[in-house]
């Protein structure tokens, strides 16, 4: 059976910034300004604005969604990976409930030795779900309190997440 990999993500066409209702594109617009100083390439991610940023200034750009009052990011609704082949990306969804907006940070980590600052001082949240990315894909968090197993136990050996990991064959019933 041939296995079939993406080599990356999907063809990147320019932004259709048109999927945006006129109040998301009054987001992408504002955080695009409070974080110039983070060099942000803004996109869209189905209908919900995005930003795509260096993975050294994720936490300071996540602590700063988090406390400017024009953006009150509290909430963090999920970190996922991806594995690219070539490099993972981190997917951070974040929430304002004060402004009932909704922001899609995502930022690449290099495959081999994949690491980048933890937010778990900006969200308690992030922890388990960090933890989760250490164990299925290898990313490190730097100044992560406890990048412990969450899902698999101490001595499994390699990362089920990754899409070089080998899949054992199965007979279906």
């Amino acid at each position: 059976m041939a296995q079939h990999h993406n080599q990356g993500p999907p063809e990147e066409s320019p932004p259709d910034f048109d999927q945006l209702s006129q109040s998301r594109r009054e987001l992408l617009a504002l955080v695009e300004d409070v974080f110039q100083q983070f060099h942000p390439q803004p996109g869209v991610l189905k209908d919900l604005p995005q930003l795509k940023v260096d993975s050294g200034s994720i936490a300071s750009l996540c602590q700063t969604a988090k406390d400017d009052p024009r953006l009150d990011f509290k909430l963090l609704l999920c970190l996922a990976c991806v594995d690219y082949e070539k490099y993972f990306q981190l997917v951070y969804f974040l929430q304002s409930l004060t402004h009932e907006q909704t922001l899609v940070i995502k930022t690449d980590v290099p495959y081999e030795n994949p690491s980048l600052p933890s937010v778990t001082s900006v969200w308690q949240a992030a922890d388990w779900y960090e933890r989760e990315a250490h164990d299925l894909f290898g990313v490190d968090f730097d100044g992560h309190p406890d990048l412990a197993p969450l899902l698999l136990y101490e001595e499994f050996e390699g990362y089920p997440g990754r899409k070089e990991y080998p899949l054992n064959d199965y007979e279906e019933f």
